[in-house]
């Protein structure tokens, strides 16, 4: 089986350094299919771009219904400074509900970058599955933010 590789394209984060509070928004339908995944590196050859529409309609239709959940969003509950980073702490708001979450955030090169695991059925989301299995998303999907450091 393949994992997917995914991009969203609509986004806005808004950091307040005087109150060190970050709010996040993410526009469900506007994830993009990059490129299957095979043994953790980028296939971009596995799909074609009937294959990448085919499981973009699927997942804006039924995974995660974007025309009735169509936000997901982030509002942090504590920011401490760790070493040349941040540990963070939030709620992550998606799919009509609302899980505290946390995540380490460091510097890597010019930009921030943060990962975290996030369970799709804790949100009630059921995870893509498509070819009797062949290609799927895992219930833990690795969500990879990387944004541009300010000097």
């Amino acid at each position: 089986a393949h994992d997917l590789k995914m991009q969203v394209e609509r986004f806005s984060i808004e950091v307040d350094d005087s109150t060190r509070q970050i709010k996040a928004t993410f526009d469900p339908s506007s994830i993009q299919v990059v490129c299957a995944m095979v043994d953790g590196r980028d296939d971009p050859s596995t799909l074609s771009k009937g294959d990448k529409k085919k499981i973009y309609d699927s997942i804006i239709k039924d995974v995660l219904r974007t025309r009735k959940h169509p936000e997901i969003r982030f509002d942090s509950t504590n920011v401490v400074e760790r070493g040349e980073g941040f540990a963070v702490e939030g709620t992550l708001q998606m799919y009509g509900k609302s899980r505290s979450i946390q995540t380490s955030v460091r510097a890597q090169g010019g930009r921030w970058l943060a990962e975290i695991n996030i369970h799709q059925p804790d949100y009630g989301i059921k995870p893509y599955k498509a070819a009797l299995g062949a290609l799927k998303v895992k219930p833990d999907v690795q969500v990879r933010l990387s944004v541009p450091r300010e000097s």
